[in-house]
């Protein structure tokens, strides 16, 4: 069975307007681009295209998110304050300063969800036995009361609600390796025994104070949120291993319908946001474990919604790894990056990382 790939030329024009950074220009502050731009998403959709793999992949259209399908997981008001500042020409920002977007985003936004959407059904419909949503601008820091961290809307979260909705799918599990916290997915679902939230990020970059590894779910759904906070520098050895250490336990256990994977590139080695080593390897990897203990426990069922990745030059070859090893296709594409990163010191899981792994292992009784 075929994996599914979504993809619409809307996704490259969501606008974040001109920045340097994080930072408006000003006298003093040269302009450039914010760091979330259209570059390292549009680039891994060309390279997907033109590496042959499109060919392997069954196109999967986007659907329009409805209001009834994102006021399952934000409020009213924040609903309604996007629509607001997204008709305006000026536009607008998710809600913490430093995520702004232009006229039009709200349309784009839910279209972002609505992929994730798309990408969902067709797993659970048994149209396609995967499914990698490439989608535009990103979800996994959304809470329900505003966005932040470059996303408007929780898309993931909104895909996940809208499948109970539609088809009463119970027991869920969330996989995020962005190297940022899953901090507005952890919210949604703090609460909530039928979803398991796993996080793997850096420790402490964002949001601040987020993420820890006390962090573990509220009331029913105490012990249903799973933090691994990995030091900084972290590589495909302590991201592999916690993988095969805490994450594959912990969906054995848990025994998930459906695997959803918030899919950031960010912990790459080439990424200006993070400081953690990631290469194709390991995301290869990390996939490929993924994949078999879903054989497992949900008949191969999962979907990727893309999150964050901020090197245009590097999120491609990261991507279509993960995408070569969801398909079974492997194409002729010679990555000439990453065997030389795959050699660098501190790949290998060092003993202080393997302690935070002990630690996330021990805390949930794996």
């Amino acid at each position: 069975m075929a994996t599914g790939f979504v993809w619409h030329e809307l996704y490259g024009w969501h606008d974040t307007g001109t920045y340097n950074g994080l930072i408006a220009p000003s006298a003093t502050v040269q302009p450039w681009q914010h760091f979330e731009s259209a570059e390292s998403k549009t680039r891994f959709a060309s390279l997907v295209e033109v590496s042959g793999l499109s060919e392997h992949l069954t196109r999967i259209a986007p659907v329009i998110a409805t209001e009834e399908d994102i006021l399952r997981v934000h409020t009213r008001e924040h609903l309604e304050r996007i629509q607001r500042e997204s008709a305006t020409v000026k536009g607008g920002d998710a809600g913490d300063g430093t995520s702004p977007f232009a006229g039009g985003a709200y349309d784009i936004a839910t279209l972002a969800a609505g992929g994730a959407i798309a990408a969902a059904r067709a797993v659970m419909n048994g149209e396609v036995r995967n499914a990698y949503a490439l989608i535009r601008p990103p979800g996994h820091h959304a809470r329900p009361s505003t966005g932040m961290g470059f996303c408007i809307f929780a898309n993931a979260a909104i895909a996940i609600k809208s499948l109970r909705a539609e088809v009463g799918i119970g027991r869920i599990a969330t996989v995020d390796w962005d190297v940022h916290h899953g901090n507005g997915t952890q919210e949604i679902f703090y609460n909530d025994p039928d979803t398991l939230t796993i996080s793997i990020h850096q420790d402490g970059l964002f949001p601040a104070n987020s993420g820890h590894l006390r962090d573990r779910g509220e009331g029913a759904g105490d012990g249903y949120a799973m933090n691994v906070p990995l030091p900084g520098g972290s590589g495909n050895g302590a991201y592999v291993e916690t993988i095969e250490r805490v994450v594959v336990p912990a969906l054995r256990r848990f025994k998930p319908e459906l695997i959803v994977v918030p899919s950031g590139f960010d912990a790459s080695a080439a990424d200006p946001l993070g400081r953690q080593m990631v290469t194709p390897t390991g995301y290869r990897a990390m996939t490929k474990l993924l994949m078999d203990v879903a054989d497992e426990v949900c008949d191969g069922r999962i979907v990727m919604t893309h999150e964050g990745g901020y090197s245009p030059f590097y999120v491609p070859y990261c991507g279509l790894a993960v995408l070569e090893e969801m398909s079974g296709h492997k194409t002729a594409i010679d990555d000439p990056i990453t065997p030389g990163w795959d050699e660098l010191p501190g790949q290998e899981c060092t003993e202080h990382q393997r302690a935070i792994i002990e630690s996330v292992i021990a805390a949930h009784s794996l």
